[in-house]
């Protein structure tokens, strides 16, 4: 209690880094809370999809790739870790009303820690990709040191779609609903259990729109072909990134002084 006390009343960043080190420890808590095997569901969630998605799409579809299981987890375990950040960070602000209620505290917050808590989970979750590595004895090659610049992309991402998100959520909750909806068409729009080889001339134009069949092809460059990344790509992603990241901040920006009334 006495640390609390003290870090409340600390200014600035301090205070602020001291909530969001708070809210990803009790995240954490419920996530896992009553779990025998606890953050190992984190490995064994990924794997566990790949084994059957290997099995599904192996028999019924008949497109050849090679290392086809680590292919599949390379573009699982990065869409789930945009997908899972954004619908709960779009989900911070109505879950922490009550908070937002009693103490003055900088709302944007919310939707930051729960990417934070999402990718501090991921980091679990390559555990998985390592062990299927291993398993098919892919050597790492020095491109994997891009990973750290991926993953920041995708935060990026992942940040300016959840504070959008969080914004629109406060004033109109079907939003939570449609997202799902979203969230499940975007999954089968991106190649991540199909080559993008097999898609009409249409779709591989609009492929190009897609940040995340640009940011999963970018995370298979480095892990599973051992290539580098042009600068190109990265200008891609990062501008993709950038402007979401603008656009959820503004979006942010201009309503959260409303949110007391609606939630």
């Amino acid at each position: 209690m006495q640390e609390q006390t003290e870090s409340f009343s600390k200014p600035g960043w301090q205070r602020d880094w001291f909530i969001v080190r708070s809210l990803v420890k009790k995240d954490f808590k419920l996530k896992y809370r009553g779990s025998v095997l606890g953050c190992l569901w984190s490995v064994l969630t990924p794997l566990l999809m790949m084994c059957v998605l290997t099995a599904v799409f192996s028999a019924f579809f008949k497109f050849e790739i090679e290392y086809y299981p680590i292919y599949l987890i390379l573009g699982n375990v990065l869409f789930s870790l945009m997908g899972d950040s954004t619908t709960s960070a779009m989900n911070s602000i109505l879950d922490s009303a009550s908070l937002i209620k009693k103490i003055r505290i900088k709302k944007i917050i919310f939707p930051l820690e729960r990417v934070l808590f999402q990718f501090v989970n991921f980091l679990f979750s390559l555990l998985a990709v390592v062990m299927v590595i291993a398993f098919f004895q892919i050597a790492p090659t020095a491109n994997i040191l891009f990973l750290p610049l991926l993953l920041f992309y995708v935060a990026l991402l992942s940040a300016g779609l959840g504070m959008m998100l969080a914004a629109l959520a406060v004033f109109f909750t079907d939003i939570v609903q449609l997202w799902k909806v979203i969230i499940l068409a975007w999954t089968y729009a991106t190649p991540i259990f199909y080559p993008v080889s097999i898609l009409p001339d249409w779709m591989l134009v609009a492929e190009e729109f897609n940040p995340m069949y640009h940011m999963i092809t970018y995370f298979r460059e480095i892990v599973l072909w051992g290539q580098t990344p042009s600068l190109t790509e990265n200008l891609i992603c990062l501008g993709m990134g950038a402007l979401t990241f603008i656009a959820g901040y503004l979006v942010f920006n201009k309503t959260q002084s409303k949110f007391i009334l609606h939630v």
